[in-house]
């Protein structure tokens, strides 16, 4: 099939699936192609805000249905289901010890580029974006975090598998039952998105494809 043809077969195919299939569960190695793709995903600045957490264990996703209303049936049916998580002020502060581990650990960036781009990046913080307060790195890092996310989610449809992102939940109250459960340090992480992975029971809840033309949505400054 034409390379084009094939990924825009993909995003026809994907939709938000409500319920899946609990008896099909996704292979390791294609779990793993999906998660590599949200890896290799872009960030600004190449500062990966991110964290997957991929939960399991079923009395905990049994007790994330008190926090998650728009993921009932997500999180008892789906093969695989994620919790996106994006970094706090605390690591996104350009002298935080994160972005200096980053820079030169894993960009290996020699010391005076570290220093000049973090000096770069607090001129962009201030002058550019403004980044003044807390809540506003969070929701920078947030929308980073939505890259790998539709990344991951394209990826999936593309080899036949289905997906559903999820906002329904209420942030702060599952952000405290995460850190009371040891799972993160709200000091330094908060809940961005959900998304679930699987397979669809049939095909009668799919409709087709509702868009806006693209007249409607594009306009060429020549």
């Amino acid at each position: 099939m034409d390379i084009k043809k094939e990924i825009l077969s993909a995003y026809k195919f994907r939709h938000a699936c409500k319920t899946f299939d609990p008896t099909k569960k996704i292979a390791s190695d294609d779990f793993n192609f999906i998660l590599e793709t949200g890896r290799l995903s872009p960030s600004s600045f190449g500062f990966e805000p991110w964290k997957f957490l991929i939960i399991q264990n079923k009395e905990l996703r049994e007790k994330l249905k008190e926090f998650a209303w728009g993921a009932q049936g997500q999180l008892e049916t789906s093969s695989h289901f994620l919790i996106l998580l994006a970094r706090k002020a605390i690591d996104m502060d350009p002298k935080s010890e994160y972005i200096k581990n980053l820079s030169s650990k894993v960009h290996k960036l020699p010391k005076e580029v570290v220093e000049l781009r973090t000096n770069y990046y607090a001129a962009f913080q201030k002058n550019d974006f403004d980044l003044s307060d807390d809540r506003k790195l969070f929701d920078w890092a947030t929308k980073q975090v939505y890259l790998p996310l539709a990344n991951m989610m394209t990826a999936a449809a593309q080899i036949g598998i289905d997906s559903c992102p999820i906002e329904g939940f209420d942030r702060v109250k599952l952000e405290t039952f995460l850190h009371h459960e040891n799972i993160i340090d709200t000091n330094h992480f908060g809940v961005a998105v959900m998304v679930a992975f699987g397979y669809r029971v049939d095909d009668s809840e799919i409709k087709e494809k509702t868009r806006q033309d693209l007249t409607d949505i594009v306009e060429w400054i020549k």
